[in-house]
């Protein structure tokens, strides 16, 4: 008896893909298969960047296919593929960006632009081209954390090159201004810089850009969410009740702009003695689980008040990438899959589908 498609799909849907909560057949993954007498090949592609996935998905697909009578020979290939997804209506796309994420905090010195680079650099690791786009004028702070050094280029007098940094693009007012350089701008000029910075950056083939929101929730973060093309928000904050009280400010803001909040990431919430191993709530405890149950968004994870995280970031050398195979490393790589797998749980962007109508006097 002939092997079909039908019985292909039977053994791939025994394959479960946890990030998703759905099997191979379901999260729709499988492309291109072929059947050739004992011989079964086909595709399976992750609409996420899961690069350190790939050899683990293939092997799980290749054992569950030969369990059927009457196969020969498997051949999977894993790949990913990120695709733009829906963003508010009547906003212009930015050109070479396919989705752009905000990082709010509605208040300053939660850590939110230490989480920024290490979510950027943890989906880069994962195979995603990523950059970063320091929206903070009053506080630039990306450029050290990255390392980075040097003034933006441009090819043509209109246009900036991003600045590159451990795999990441990135632009920021610090590139732009002297060190230690105060910027006394009102909001009108800061949203004008801000916009300059996002459309007059040559950002090449970006499957997400992160953009780094200064604190608060004032004009600027309104003009932003209102003129900016933003796939989704994630909101950090501490356990701290005054943490969270803005930090509701700026989720509220995001669903008033009909921009989806992708989820809560709770930052400092425990500290661990490097010297005896003791463990404290010093910002209190429960705060971002509250919030997630009061506005039905969730959860991410949690990150745990160290140290080295500081240190690193200081140093141009953010945890992700300084200790790569390490445990709080292994905890900004898990917060970066489940953001990006929010995102691609969002309606693609269909705008290109459909052509411009001119109406024109004749």
């Amino acid at each position: 008896m002939s092997l079909t498609p039908a019985d292909i799909h039977s053994e791939l849907s025994k394959v479960s893909i946890p990030e998703l909560g759905k099997d191979l057949i379901s999260a729709k993954m499988l492309r291109n298969l072929k059947i050739d007498g004992g011989d079964v090949s086909f595709e399976l592609v992750y609409g996420f960047p899961a690069k350190s996935q790939f050899d683990s998905l293939r092997k799980q697909a290749v054992a569950a296919v030969r369990a059927r009578p009457g196969v020969e020979n498997v051949s999977v290939t894993v790949s990913q593929e990120i695709v733009a997804h829906a963003v508010q209506r009547g906003v212009k796309p930015i050109t070479g960006v396919k989705n752009i994420i905000a990082i709010a905090s509605g208040k300053g010195g939660v850590g939110k632009s230490t989480t920024t680079v290490n979510l950027a650099l943890a989906l880069a690791a994962e195979g995603a081209k990523v950059g970063v786009l320091d929206a903070d004028i009053y506080g630039p702070s990306i450029p050290t954390m990255l390392g980075i050094r040097g003034r933006p280029e441009t090819k043509d007098g209109k246009s900036m090159e991003p600045l590159s940094g451990h795999g990441l693009v990135a632009n920021s007012i610090g590139f732009l201004i002297e060190p230690g350089q105060a910027m006394v701008w009102r909001g009108p000029m800061v949203s004008q810089a801000l916009d300059q910075l996002l459309r007059e950056t040559n950002w090449a083939g970006l499957d997400y850009l992160l953009m780094d929101l200064p604190p608060g929730t004032g004009d600027v973060h309104l003009s932003l969410a209102q003129t900016v093309p933003i796939t989704g928000a994630v909101i950090v904050t501490t356990p701290q009740e005054i943490a969270t009280l803005d930090a509701r400010k700026g989720l509220a803001m995001f669903q008033k702009v009909s921009v989806p909040v992708l989820g809560i990431i709770e930052n400092m919430s425990l500290h661990i003695c490097s010297n005896c191993g003791h463990q404290e709530h010093i910002f209190g405890q429960g705060g971002g689980q509250l919030m997630s149950q009061e506005y039905g968004v969730p959860l991410l994870g949690s990150l745990p008040l160290n140290i080295s995280i500081r240190e690193r970031a200081d140093a141009g050398q953010p945890t992700v990438v300084d200790d790569p195979d390490g445990a709080i490393a292994g905890l900004y790589k898990g917060l970066a899959r489940s953001v990006a797998v929010a995102v691609s749980r969002i309606a693609k962007d269909s705008s290109s589908k459909f052509p411009s109508i001119v109406v024109q006097n004749i």
